[in-house]
């Protein structure tokens, strides 16, 4: 399996080596680190990460989660919390047959002090959570084990055959398009936006679009924007107007 494991800001260079040495034994070897903020090459990563020294040698740095999860079909987060205006994490079993459809699966942790923000968490389109007992605080790399674990454990169980999925490059720019819309025909406004955008995320997300998919609603967009600036050329309607009558509630 193409499994990514993506590391965000990581602080302790034992915690990134542990973790490569937890995909090692799971199988996974596409490490990438995100604004990482230690040397996670020291003697000290190196030690933990043990015989997963080359593995830890040729992660990938990226300064923003958006970039390391460009190429990826499927994004994973980690969570332990409930967030507002997200979906609830799940249990990792619960996932794998999702991400043993993805051609190309990402698993996405946090910093070890705070975990995953919300706006990371946005660009995931599915959170898990580790079940735990009453003290649910997990070092990274046990995390990183026990996701992987559950993920790669199939992997010699026959894949069943979908279709290829868009990017989350190509999403997160459709959803980028999708608020530029919203914002020219006052569907919502600045205060709004956020949580209006993070419902479209949710149902968009769960139809797994493909890329053609993904272009096919971007060009239905650009007809929009397309037709509101005709109309304020001519003189029949103003680029912009009041919130939309439709705009989501916040129960919904």
């Amino acid at each position: 399996m193409n499994l990514a494991v993506v590391l965000v800001s990581p602080k302790t260079p034992g915690n990134v080596g542990a973790a490569a040495r937890a995909m090692l034994n799971m199988g996974a070897s596409d490490l990438r680190i995100v604004a990482p903020r230690c040397d996670y090459l020291d003697s000290q990563a190196l030690a933990m990460a043990v015989h997963a020294g080359d593995l830890l040698r040729s992660a990938r740095v990226f300064p923003t989660l958006r970039e390391a999860l460009g190429d990826r079909d499927l994004s994973v987060g980690t969570s332990a919390r409930l967030r507002a205006d997200l979906p609830a994490p799940r249990h990792p079993a619960l996932i794998r047959p999702m991400v043993r459809q993805a051609a190309a699966p990402a698993l996405v942790f946090g910093p070890e002090e705070t975990g995953l923000i919300n706006s990371d968490l946005e660009q995931c389109q599915v959170t898990v959570r580790i079940p735990t007992g009453n003290y649910a605080s997990l070092n990274l790399s046990q995390a990183v084990l026990l996701v992987c674990y559950e993920f790669l454990q199939g992997q010699d169980e026959p894949i069943p055959v979908t279709r290829k999925t868009a990017t989350r490059e190509e999403m997160e720019a459709m959803y980028s398009h999708l608020h530029e819309t919203m914002q020219l025909i006052g569907y919502t406004d600045a205060v709004r936006a956020r949580h209006t955008l993070r419902l479209w995320r949710a149902m968009l997300d769960r139809g797994l679009l493909s890329s053609a998919e993904s272009r096919l609603f971007r060009g239905f967009l650009r007809q929009v924007r397309w037709k509101v600036e005709d109309a304020a050329a001519r003189g029949t309607t103003s680029a912009r107007t009041g919130a939309a009558e439709l705009e989501p509630t916040q129960e919904e």
